[in-house]
């Protein structure tokens, strides 16, 4: 059974630093593409950031320079640093696992919300 796990969230206030973990358990990690996207109320869910399992990162426009995926194998957890935080980025923050091959897999977890508030 798949799961991804989401830990770090809370509350910050403006420019605050957040570092968020996804553990991942019944795939194989190291050939997944991981990656977060964040779904604010009333908004569609949109890409942060994502980590090939090659390594190669990909991140939203908005979020260059501030925040900063990154795996580790060994431990099947993917993680997302986020620094200098605005209040518009407070949302519900997911985890997703991806494998494009002969089939396609595609995995979420429940989510870990962020609030980003003086």
């Amino acid at each position: 059974q798949v799961q991804l796990v989401e830990s770090g969230g809370g509350l910050v206030q403006p420019g605050g630093s957040l570092r968020l973990s996804c553990a991942a358990s019944g795939i194989i990690f190291r050939i997944y593409t991981m990656g977060w996207y964040r779904q604010a109320p009333g908004k569609q869910r949109e890409l942060v950031a994502t980590i090939t399992s090659d390594g190669d990162t990909n991140y939203a426009d908005s979020v260059k320079a501030r925040l900063t995926i990154s795996r580790t194998n060994a431990k099947n957890t993917v993680y997302l640093q986020m620094n200098n935080l605005k209040p518009e980025e407070t949302a519900g923050y997911y985890c997703n696992a991806r494998y494009r091959g002969i089939k396609e897999y595609d995995c979420w977890g429940q989510g870990t919300k962020i609030t980003v508030s003086s």
